[in-house]
């Protein structure tokens, strides 16, 4: 016998989802929109993924499986419909990966079948979370993430340190994955790998971010790029940073690639992510740069200071003052969503197109890295908009 209490928060829950997500109007860059709503949270996770429904042995209907939190999602758009991998994290602290789905890609997301599982060809593995997806021209969509395991050469009291590498797993479906070998790098830790979505001359084509530590990126110099020839054996001899960390900037501590590089007529977008120490922590926010069509290491556009930041209540949360993003998708208008997570809690959309995405990367003024050369930029701007006001 299923608890009547399932009914009444099931009601409850069935608003939540069918509820319209709108622009925020209250937020205005003409770069992209904001929107009122998250687009996931815990509170969408299903009740039957929670809580025992049998009456007999949940008298009290109490969450078994509690879920502390839903973000840091991967995306896709395929055959008309927006897909997000979620990192959705229960009260253990453990990472899952499950699937929201949604028509319009901005409301009505709501979780499919169950969570994703695969092959476990790495016992020490323990966490799993951030996965980037990648719909390859070689017709399989790539999924890469963040394996975490407990650091072998830790002292026994030291029961936090960890391993990061970059875990590999491919679906046509995705529903059935194949799980792949760890990729492998120079680098004793990997965070923020992605792949490139062509053949760049007949190899795979990743980028990376090589780092010492687990969160410290040490002698790591920022995003980088690298090859490899076989896919099922994933090993990258060199890799050639393109990005680096750089003194009091938005990246000045660490920097990543988020989602898969965006094509455009003019050259790839990247949306990346930036982190700046603060007197209250580590602060995490989105830029943007450009690389050249026919060679991704060559950076063509910086625009200067960040894209997009907290915003609001998105710096409240498990980790605060954190926004970051590991999925955009382009669908057939060339309207380009933005999945970003705020603060380590929930799912966010921003919607923007590529003209706006192209107009914003190669026309928004560079970082002169000094600030008496920033004021004479914003004085630029100010006399020549004051020319044209006193017309």
């Amino acid at each position: 016998m299923i608890h009547n209490k399932y009914y009444e928060l099931l009601e409850k829950q069935e608003q939540l989802l069918t509820r319209k997500n709108k622009k925020d109007d209250q937020f205005y860059n003409g770069i992209y929109d904001r929107y009122q709503y998250p687009v996931v949270t815990r509170h969408h996770v299903p009740l039957h993924w929670r809580f025992d429904l049998n009456k007999e042995t949940n008298p009290h209907f109490m969450e078994r499986l509690g879920v502390n939190s839903a973000f840091n999602p991967g995306a896709i758009y395929l055959n008309g419909k927006y897909y997000l991998v979620v990192r959705t994290e229960g009260l253990d602290r453990k990472s899952i990966f499950t699937i929201a789905e949604s028509d319009n890609g901005i409301d009505h997301f709501r979780f499919i079948d169950t969570p994703l599982t695969w092959e476990d060809i790495d016992e020490k593995e323990t966490n799993i979370y951030d996965m980037r997806l990648v719909k390859h021209e070689d017709g399989y969509i790539y999924g890469i993430y963040c394996s975490e395991s407990k650091d072998p050469d830790a002292p026994a009291s030291d029961t936090s340190s960890a391993v990061a590498q970059a875990a590999l797993v491919r679906t046509k479906d995705l529903k059935t994955w194949d799980r792949l070998p760890n990729i492998t790098t120079p680098s004793p830790q990997q965070r923020n790998v992605v792949l490139h979505p062509e053949f760049v001359d007949g190899k795979y084509a990743f980028y990376t971010r090589p780092q010492d530590g687990f969160i410290s990126t040490g002698t790591g110099g920022g995003i980088a790029f690298g090859v490899c020839e076989d896919i099922t054996s994933p090993v990258i001899d060199e890799e050639t940073v393109l990005h680096e960390r750089k003194y009091h900037t938005v990246f000045e501590a660490k920097n990543g690639q988020g989602p898969a590089p965006i094509k455009t007529n003019k050259g790839w977008i990247h949306i990346a992510h930036g982190v700046r120490n603060t007197a209250d922590g580590l602060r995490y926010v989105l830029y943007t740069i450009a690389t050249d069509l026919d060679d991704p290491t060559k950076v063509i556009a910086t625009p200067g200071g960040h894209f997009m930041a907290p915003y609001d209540d998105e710096r409240v949360g498990d980790v605060s003052n954190v926004i970051f993003c590991n999925g955009a998708v382009v669908n057939e208008n060339e309207d380009v969503f933005i999945y970003y997570a705020s603060s380590d809690t929930r799912c966010h959309v921003a919607t923007t197109t590529i003209d706006k995405l192209v107009d914003y990367t190669f026309n928004t003024p560079e970082d002169p890295f000094r600030s008496l050369e920033n004021a004479k930029q914003r004085q630029q701007l100010i006399e020549q908009n004051e020319a044209l006001l006193n017309k």
